[in-house]
């Protein structure tokens, strides 16, 4: 594994969840009418994908408050 990383060789599945991917999400999460599986589906992700990328989803869905700033791991 040291080997390969000294080699540029980084190993693992690329991530999905750009940051304009997350910033989409979370301008539409406000809206009640946007489910989170709604909202993965228009996006082009899979639900768990958002659940992982915005840890406090389900929070700030039932707050209604979105925080300025979340971004991609």
């Amino acid at each position: 594994m040291d080997a390969a990383r000294a080699r540029g060789r980084v190993g693992g599945r690329p991530t999905v969840a750009t940051a304009e991917i997350i910033r989409a999400a979370r301008d539409m999460l406000p809206n009640p009418e946007n489910s989170i599986t709604s909202i993965a589906k228009i996006l082009g992700v899979s639900p768990g994908t958002l659940y992982n990328h915005i840890p406090d989803l389900r929070e700030l869905r039932a707050s209604g408050r979105i925080p300025t700033q979340v971004t991609a791991g």
